[in-house]
C-alpha cells in the first residue's frame, strides 16, 4: 500500500536528489523544466544537489551527495555563461531557471495570465504602454551586438533615456520586457547575472504548438516533479483548468498513476524502480536550499512537511522558504550556514529532537554542500 511517506520518497527520486543525479547542470534545469530563482544562490545550490557526478548512499550517515564535478556552483555558473541556462520570469510572476531554448515556448504558454494580471499594478506605478514601448526600444539599443548589463546599468539607460526607475518602476520595467521576451538574465559576471536580448543570447529557440507545448509540460512536470496531483500542477504552472486538461489528454497515456486516501498521483512509470535502487539514499539526510522545488514544487506539501511544522519554514507567511532538513522523505528541521570562509558550519534546528543518526549526518551533509 502506497502512503504520503512513499509519495514524498518517490519525489526525492523524480526530482534526482536521491539517486545519481544527472551529468550536467543544464540537464538537470531541463529535467525540472523550471527551478524556482529568486533566490540565486538557493537556486544554483539547488541544480548543483542534483547534477553531482557521484554520490555515497548507504545509509543516513553517509548518504550525502558527493559534490564534484558536474555537482559544483561553478558548473552551474558555466552553464550560465555558455547560454545553456538562463533566468527569468516565465511561470506565477516568480524567477526561474530555465534551458534556454525552452524559455520561448515557456513565456508564450504561461505568462499572458500573469501580464494581464499585474495591470491594475504596472498602472499604479505609471507603466503605460508608451513608457514599456520606450523601456524596450532603449534597452535594445543598449544590449544589440551582444552587450550584456547589470541591473543597475540597464535603470541608469533608462533614467538616461527620460524614463523614471524609482520606486519599483525599474523592477517592474525588467520584469515585463523579461516576461514579453526581449530580457532574460544570461552569463554571470562577478556574482551576478547580466541582462541580455533573447533573440540574440537563445540560439536555438524551440516554439512548438500550443496543444503540444502543454502536453510536453505536463509529461515533464509530472516526469521531474511527480508522484503530483493535477492540483499541484495547475498551481505549479498557473494554467487554466481548461489548459491544465488538455496537456494531460496528451500526456496521461505515458504517465503512472496510484492513488493515496482517494487523491490520484501521476508520475513517470520509471521512477518507482529509481526509488528501488536507491532507497537507503532517499531515506536518509538532505539539506535542501529555502526555495527548492522539493517543497515549492507543488500545492500540498504535506507529504513532505507536516501541517503541524509548516509555519517554521515560512515564518509569518511572508513568503520567504527557510532552508529545510530532510529525513527518511521529511521535513525535520530547518538550517543555516554559520560563520564564514573556512569557519563556516551549519546550524540546525529541529521540529523535534533531531534522532541520533540524524544529527550526525547533518554535518557530513553539509561538508558536502555545494
Amino acid at each position: 500500500m502506497t502512503t504520503l511517506n512513499d509519495v514524498a520518497l518517490l519525489r526525492l527520486a523524480a526530482q534526482r536528489l536521491a539517486g545519481p543525479g544527472l551529468p550536467t547542470a543544464a540537464e538537470v534545469v531541463r529535467w525540472l523544466t523550471a527551478v524556482q530563482a529568486q533566490d540565486l544562490g538557493g537556486a544554483i545550490a539547488s541544480v548543483a544537489l542534483r547534477s553531482t557526478t557521484s554520490r555515497a548512499a548507504s545509509s543516513a550517515a553517509s548518504s550525502a551527495p558527493s559534490i564534484d564535478g558536474a555537482g559544483t556552483r561553478h558548473a552551474v555558473e558555466a552553464a550560465c555563461d555558455a547560454g545553456e541556462i538562463v533566468r527569468s520570469w516565465p511561470m506565477r510572476g516568480t524567477l526561474h531557471f530555465v534551458a534556454a531554448e525552452d524559455l520561448p515556448w515557456l513565456l508564450e504558454l504561461l505568462t499572458p495570465r500573469v501580464i494581464a494580471g499585474a495591470a491594475a499594478r504596472r498602472a499604479q506605478l505609471g507603466l503605460d504602454e508608451a513608457t514599456l514601448d520606450r523601456a524596450r526600444k532603449l534597452a535594445v539599443e543598449a544590449l544589440t551586438g551582444g552587450r550584456e548589463l547589470r541591473r543597475d546599468e540597464l535603470l541608469a539607460v533608462w533614467n538616461d533615456g527620460g524614463l523614471d526607475t524609482t520606486g519599483q518602476r525599474g523592477y517592474h520595467m525588467i520584469g515585463h520586457l523579461a516576461q514579453t521576451g526581449t530580457l532574460c538574465f544570461g552569463p554571470m559576471r562577478d556574482g551576478e547575472q547580466r541582462l541580455v536580448l533573447v533573440d540574440e543570447w537563445i540560439t536555438n529557440p524551440r516554439r512548438p504548438e500550443r496543444e503540444a507545448a502543454l502536453g510536453e509540460l505536463a509529461w515533464r512536470y509530472f516526469r521531474g516533479h511527480g508522484p503530483a496531483t493535477v492540483k499541484d500542477f495547475a498551481r505549479w504552472t498557473n494554467l487554466t483548468m481548461a489548459d491544465v486538461r488538455a496537456g494531460l489528454a496528451v500526456a496521461r497515456p505515458r504517465l503512472a498513476r496510484f492513488d493515496v486516501d482517494g487523491v490520484e498521483y501521476l508520475m513517470d512509470p520509471q521512477t518507482p524502480d529509481l526509488l528501488d535502487a536507491h532507497s537507503d539514499h532517499a531515506r536518509g539526510v538532505f539539506l535542501l536550499p529555502g526555495f527548492d522545488e522539493f517543497m515549492l514544487g507543488y500545492a500540498d506539501r504535506s507529504a513532505a512537511l507536516p501541517a503541524e511544522f509548516a509555519d517554521r519554514i515560512v515564518p509569518g507567511g511572508n513568503g520567504v522558504f527557510r532552508p529545510t532538513v530532510v529525513s527518511d522523505g521529511r521535513v525535520v528541521g530547518v538550517w543555516k550556514h554559520a560563520g564564514r570562509g573556512a569557519k563556516r558550519t551549519v546550524e540546525a534546528t529541529p521540529f523535534e529532537a533531531f534522532p541520533d543518526d540524524v544529527a550526525r549526518a547533518i554535518p557530513e551533509v553539509y561538508a558536502r554542500w555545494p
